[in-house]
């Protein structure tokens, strides 16, 4: 994989415009300052650091909801767009050019790369000023990890670090995934023995992004997807499930889940959550907090319109939802050598049943589950109250794989692809790249 940073624009025109496209990133301003001067620079690491963030809430974030929520029919493309009519069809034939496979590999390796920047040069440049610099790598901790989830989510392999001579050494999405974990560790323990200034969170994380509770959210997920199921348990109860972290837009840094569905109109959400009716409750009120009318027949489905989080331009999109620590408990306990359908249970009566309070308004108002009470009942249940909570967070396609639902090329019902392939653009620069998944 060969990967060039432009460091000069994804600092300073992503914090001075709070915008990001592509070309952004190759454009050079001649009377900026020098890569060099921003990685050893306070100021220099404190804007990237904003920059950073900013990058993976909206090209980052549109990648890793729009196509896995795409393959698993949470949404339908229903643009003229070949790259997205190519992603809707899914199956054997999708395009190893297709457009938006290379964006969750480039933007993920994106983020990859700043994030390294950050974390080499923050000891350096910040070396005075301890509560900043324990603050800035943390931030930069949780980014990488989160990128290497968000590639694990979508491909088999994948490099573990950026390599400008584009000769990048392929790994098992299982050692991305422990790589985000080790990330995460470190965070806790650099925040746990200095915590980080008023200033960072002045500067960097602002009012609304929650460093600490973010970071052991990640942890019970990619803990979970690894199988550690003690550690998803301890990280998931660590989180105050009080508290929000969100990412924020605005009139010019867009929401761009509502960019896609409201105004390019190139998306549109199924009915339902895009699911089997056997795993949906009518009176599930996240249906009508994430659906509403009007309902429009395409193709001979039913497509609704997108609201909850993706309703406005400047509408805070959550950076994990609070039940999600919950479902996390309720399956690791259920996942254990020992089961523990007791406390697995409280969990998920705990999500069915909320009327109100939660954090973010996400209330299922449900009665008690009253199913069976085995293990493997209860995992279908965590399951289908999964698809509820996390609708559109691009969580999906990880799941499905997970909970052994039915899968391609025998059933293109629930997902149509298991893994993506590897872009173009990345076979064509590296050699080590590897075969592509049937499917």
């Amino acid at each position: 994989m060969k990967f060039k940073i432009k460091i000069l624009t994804t600092s300073l025109l992503v914090a001075s415009s709070l915008m990001l496209t592509n070309c952004s990133l190759d454009i050079k301003n001649p009377n900026g300052p020098t890569d060099a001067q921003i990685l050893t620079s306070r100021d220099g690491l404190i804007t990237l650091s904003v920059g950073l963030r900013q990058n993976y809430s909206t090209l980052g974030i549109s990648s890793l909801i729009l196509t896995p929520g795409t393959t698993t029919r949470e949404i339908k493309g229903i643009t003229t767009f070949t790259n997205i009519i190519e992603i809707e069809a899914g199956g054997t034939a999708l395009p190893t050019f297709n457009g938006n496979v290379l964006g969750i590999w480039s933007r993920m390796y994106r983020v990859i790369g700043m994030a390294d920047d950050i974390i080499a040069s923050a000891p350096t440049a910040l070396a005075s000023d301890a509560a900043m610099k324990s603050g800035v790598v943390a931030h930069a901790n949780l980014f990488k990890a989160m990128a290497l989830g968000g590639l694990a989510t979508s491909f088999e392999k994948m490099p573990l670090q950026t390599d400008k001579l584009g000769q990048a050494v392929y790994s098992d999405r299982t050692e991305a995934l422990k790589l985000a974990v080790k990330l995460l560790d470190e965070a806790v323990a650099m925040v746990s023995a200095t915590a980080p200034s008023a200033e960072f969170r002045t500067k960097v994380t602002g009012a609304d992004f929650d460093l600490i509770n973010s970071i052991q959210a990640y942890r019970a997920r990619y803990n979970m997807m690894l199988g550690n199921f003690d550690a998803a348990i301890a990280a998931a109860t660590a989180v105050d499930l009080s508290k929000k972290s969100s990412f924020v837009y605005s009139s010019q840094s867009q929401n761009p889940i509502y960019t896609a569905t409201q105004i390019s109109k190139d998306y549109a959400p199924r009915e339902n959550f895009g699911l089997p009716t056997t795993l949906v409750e009518s009176d599930d009120k996240r249906l009508t907090f994430y659906l509403s009318t009007p309902n429009v027949v395409v193709g001979g489905e039913t497509l609704k319109k997108l609201v909850g989080f993706f309703d406005a331009v400047d509408r805070a999109i959550p950076v994990y939802l609070p039940d999600e620590m919950r479902l996390i408990r309720a399956e690791a306990n259920l996942r254990k050598a020992t089961p523990d359908i007791n406390a697995a249970l409280a969990d998920i009566n705990a999500v069915r049943t909320q009327a109100s309070g939660d954090a973010f308004g996400v209330n299922a108002g449900l009665g008690a589950y009253s199913g069976g009470q085995t293990k493997d009942a209860l995992l279908v249940e965590v399951y289908k109250q999964r698809c509820a909570e996390l609708f559109m967070t691009g969580m999906r396609l990880e799941d499905s794989r997970r909970f052994g639902r039915p899968a391609p090329p025998t059933s293109l019902v629930e997902r149509t692809r298991n893994f993506y392939p590897y872009p173009d653009q990345e076979r064509l620069t590296n050699p080590n790249t590897p075969a592509d998944p049937s499917i």
